[in-house]
């Protein structure tokens, strides 16, 4: 789709059905039980030609879309084409060009499931491209701060152009960095022969956080004020560098909505009979699966550059299909990358010091569960209890003692409330506890996001006495213009959504999400207590205040449970 050059109309980079777009993650997860230019000049160049913007990169010129208040330039390579020889390396920088690249319609997405069972895969392997949207006025006081978003879609699915970014770089008076990183197979696999490679799909991430140092000041951002921030998948990357070696210097501060170094799902949490499910995967496991693909593949004979290069001949084709892709969604630790598992990297205070904001949903499992109902009901006391006795064995009765039925409008909603406390809401709280105890001074914050009436995103099913609430997911719409909802958000919403886009702006520019009008966001104190402020987001009066999740989702009980 091509940009809109009205500016009251959101700025919308592709057409993929937005559901999906999110959704992805837990639909996949169900079905799954540069050399600079000759001549450039470093620092701001930019004129305004016909209605578009042209800005001296380091690897050349690019012509965005004016759209009144703001600006994209959609499409920018941050690093060469990952096909043929380089399918499965390290990202490699872009090429140089000559003239001026037209950067006003969004590059493809990476290879991807649009759902399982869906049929061929959409996207391209010639994916490494990222986005830009900055306000069209210059700055003032110095440069923006420069905020850099990695999307969620469990290393399977979703773009940066599914982000329209105008309102956080308008309101917020920031630079929003949106990035493509590739999935499944080709960002996650591994085998032998390829030694101790790192994750691709995360070392394309590093590699757009090195562009944006080497570019962000000619588009009016400051190089050394980046905020990474994304949301589920997208945080769990973010965890990801957070404890990576390689990953210091190229951010100053992140925040990680709906995702942290201690996510997981019990066994059945997607699903009867779905595994449980860890984020990360040890380098010999992934190699292990590497090894089944190639022998699947017809790639298992001969010596190690034969079997890679079979490997690679492969067509796109014959390796996005939904049992290959989802194989591979796991990044894998135990290289230079990831030298180490992301939670016990926190467990041993091996993380960067940089200040941090966490958060979650209310009612996070509620969009997964949702999604299952259809196919997998849960209506009686022993279907809860069933599902209980799956996932926790035999601790199933003192989780039943903790969230009886009764306790909740349905079995359906109990379930919900077991598997978002126990995945999200504990796990974000700890992974915060552990930073700060790790790091006395390092300011970290965390926020639940707690609208019980936020719009529901278009494409969910319906299920009746089932309501979504606020879960994962519904805050998407509060801080980006591209997510179609059965209805607009309310004025009350609307005030809610300019009061998380002034908190995430703010801590971007200084670490510090405050402001005199708003009101205080406490940070966390420097001890592993339980009790810590965690900022309610919801709307209307009294909506925003420190609030104790850790009593309200009983993060001790689970704490004990995890012991």
């Amino acid at each position: 789709m091509s940009p809109t050059t009205t500016a009251s109309r959101p700025h919308r980079r592709d057409g993929l059905p937005s559901a999906l777009r999110l959704l992805v993650c837990a639909l996949a997860l169900l079905a799954a039980t540069a050399e600079p230019a000759a001549g450039a000049q470093p620092g701001p160049s930019r004129t305004t030609t016909q209605g578009a913007t042209v800005v001296q990169t380091d690897h050349g010129l690019v012509r965005g879309a004016a759209h009144g208040s703001y600006t994209t330039f959609d499409g920018i390579p941050y690093a060469a084409p990952p096909t043929g020889p380089l399918r499965w390396r390290a990202p490699v920088p872009a090429g140089t060009w000559q003239g001026v690249r037209d950067a006003t319609t969004a590059a493809p997405r990476c290879v991807q499931m649009v759902a399982p069972g869906a049929g061929a895969a959409v996207g391209s392997e010639d994916c490494l491209y990222l986005n830009v949207t900055t306000p069209s006025t210059k700055p003032t006081g110095g440069s923006r701060p420069v905020m850099v978003w990695m999307h969620g879609g469990a290393f399977l699915g979703g773009s940066g152009s599914d982000y329209s970014a105008e309102r956080l770089a308008v309101r917020g008076d920031t630079v929003v960095v949106t990035v493509n990183y590739r999935l499944g197979i080709f960002g996650y696999f591994g085998h032998p022969e390829l030694g101790s490679a790192p994750p691709f799909g995360l070392a394309d991430q590093q590699a757009a956080l090195r562009w944006v140092r080497a570019n962000a000041e000619r588009f009016g951002g400051d190089p050394g004020n980046v905020t990474l921030f994304g949301e589920s998948a997208g945080a769990l990357g973010i965890c990801a560098h957070l404890t990576s070696p390689t990953a210091a210097g190229l951010f100053q501060r992140a925040v990680l909505q709906s995702g942290s170094c201690l996510t997981s799902f019990p066994r059945g949490a997607l699903g009867p009979g779905s595994p449980a499910y860890e984020p990360f995967a040890a380098q010999r496991d992934v190699q292990a699966a590497g090894v089944e693909a190639a022998r699947q593949l017809g790639c298992a004979e001969g010596g190690g550059d034969e079997v890679l290069a079979c490997l690679r001949g492969q067509s796109t084709d014959r390796l996005a299909t939904a049992q290959l892709m989802q194989s591979f969604n796991r990044p894998a630790f135990g290289n230079p990358l990831l030298p180490a598992a992301p939670d016990q990297a926190l467990a041993a205070g091996n993380f960067l010091r940089v200040p941090v904001i966490q958060g979650t949903n209310h009612d996070e499992m509620r969009m997964f569960v949702g999604l299952s109902l259809a196919a997998f009901p849960i209506r009686t006391e022993n279907d809860y209890r069933t599902r209980l006795e799956d996932a926790f064995g035999l601790a199933a009765p003192a989780v039943e003692a903790r969230y009886p039925a009764a306790h909740h409008p349905t079995p359906a909603l109990a379930w919900a409330a077991v598997l978002t406390d126990r995945s999200f809401t504990c796990t974000t709280l700890a992974a915060g506890r552990a930073m700060a105890a790790h790091a006395p001074g390092l300011p970290v914050r965390a926020y639940e996001f707690s609208d019980p009436d936020a719009p529901v995103l278009a494409g969910l099913p319906a299920n009746r006495g089932f309501p979504y609430g606020a879960a994962h997911g519904f805050e998407m719409p509060f801080l980006f213009s591209s997510f179609p909802t059965e209805r607009p958000l309310t004025d009350a919403q609307r005030a809610l959504s300019d009061r998380m886009i002034d908190y995430w702006a703010n801590f971007a520019r200084t670490g510090n999400p405050n402001a005199p009008d708003a009101p205080l966001w406490p940070a966390f104190r420097p001890s592993p207590a339980l009790a810590q402020p965690v900022q309610s987001l919801a709307p209307g009066p009294g909506g925003i205040h420190p609030v104790d999740v850790g009593a309200a989702h009983h993060c001790s009980f689970w704490d004990h449970l995890r012991r």
